[in-house]
């Protein structure tokens, strides 16, 4: 290549001068360098300020023709082209020339945006946790072909053929710290997305969920039916119980089904809705607990106390709570009006 450049050279001028360009991108794609190292070797060869910029993790470098970071405010680009792989736009480069484009700078960012495109492919995006929520929907929408699911897991650092956990999360805590904690060694990416947190990780343990977190875990191995079992689990998190596994659910899970009209007339649901907060709090102790001993513990109450109380509570739902068909009544309403918050 080099001996064909030197007689283009002597020949034509430009031919010679796009054999070197070619030649240069060659040889950096040879050596695997990585986005930095393409923008500040185009700046130096471009002599001007050259930047790249990732859509999918909104990563942007400028660097100057001196191999420093480029100063702010960036003057408009002189030549774009779009960076693409698999046919989809993935990112952008450009050259900040002052004057007129030179004769090489679109040959330049072409092979500019193939070495990026090959960068990505190889290394996947930044190990940052939040992504871009266009990126994540595409993962978890049930609407989606398995062609854009694919293309989309491995731009946000996904290998496109292993299980991915997902997780619905309300939480005061910042996405990116939740994903953090609940998979610190392995790829996880974070997002919200209508008014709900995402998170998607390769593994999830659920017990490092940090405190003043609600968040349902799916269990299926499709993303787009995990991302359904996550939201209904979340349905389910309570201030007792904020993390919720579906598959932990069973039967219970069936209860998101129910239409809501009919569990707003339900009269046992309609009677949980009558009842005083501490008395929720009581019941909802009890139900959990099995026992009248082990509920006066975590109420912090003699179990007597607790008994009057729960008579009371027994005679407002029109059910004998000692009774183990009373009680399930009791959970199961209880369950059911908070789902509909009713």
């Amino acid at each position: 290549m080099e001996v064909l450049a030197q007689r283009l050279s002597h020949l034509d001028e430009e031919a010679g001068g796009a054999v070197r360009v070619v030649m240069f991108y060659d040889t950096l794609m040879r050596r695997r360098v990585d986005l930095p190292a393409l923008a500040r070797a185009s700046a130096g060869l471009s002599e001007c300020p050259a930047g790249i910029r990732l859509h999918g993790t909104g990563q942007e470098i400028r660097m100057s023709p001196d191999g420093r970071e480029a100063p702010v405010p960036p003057p408009p680009a002189s030549t774009t082209v779009s960076v693409t792989l698999d046919e989809e736009e993935i990112g952008a480069v450009w050259l900040e020339r002052p004057g007129p484009p030179g004769p090489f700078d679109e040959l330049l960012l072409d092979r500019l945006a193939i070495a990026v495109a090959s960068v990505v492919e190889r290394y996947g995006p930044a190990r940052t946790t939040m992504a871009d929520p266009a990126l994540v929907e595409l993962v978890i929408s049930s609407e989606g072909d398995e062609a854009a699911r694919a293309r989309a897991l491995r731009l946000l650092g996904f290998a496109a053929d292993l299980p991915i956990r997902v997780a619905a999360v309300c939480s005061g805590v910042p996405l990116d710290r939740v994903g953090a904690l609940v998979c610190p060694a392995r790829p996880v990416k974070a997002a919200p997305l209508a008014g709900v947190g995402v998170i998607l990780a390769a593994t999830m343990d659920a017990a490092r969920f940090p405190s003043g977190v609600r968040a349902g875990v799916g269990a299926a191995a499709s993303p787009d039916r995990c991302w359904r079992e996550a939201r209904t689990a979340l349905r389910f998190a309570t201030e007792r119980q904020p993390i919720v596994e579906y598959g932990e659910l069973g039967a219970l899970a069936l209860l998101a089904h129910v239409p809501e009209a009919a569990a707003r007339d339900n009269a046992d649901v309609a009677a949980i809705g009558g009842l005083a907060a501490e008395d929720v709090r009581t019941l909802d102790i009890y139900c959990a607990a099995g026992s009248l001993r082990r509920a006066a513990e975590l109420l912090h109450l003699h179990h007597s106390s607790v008994a009057r109380r729960l008579e009371q509570i027994g005679g407002a739902l029109g059910v004998d709570l000692t009774d183990p068909a009373g009680l399930t009544r009791a959970r199961l309403a209880l369950t059911a009006w908070r789902l509909f918050g009713t």
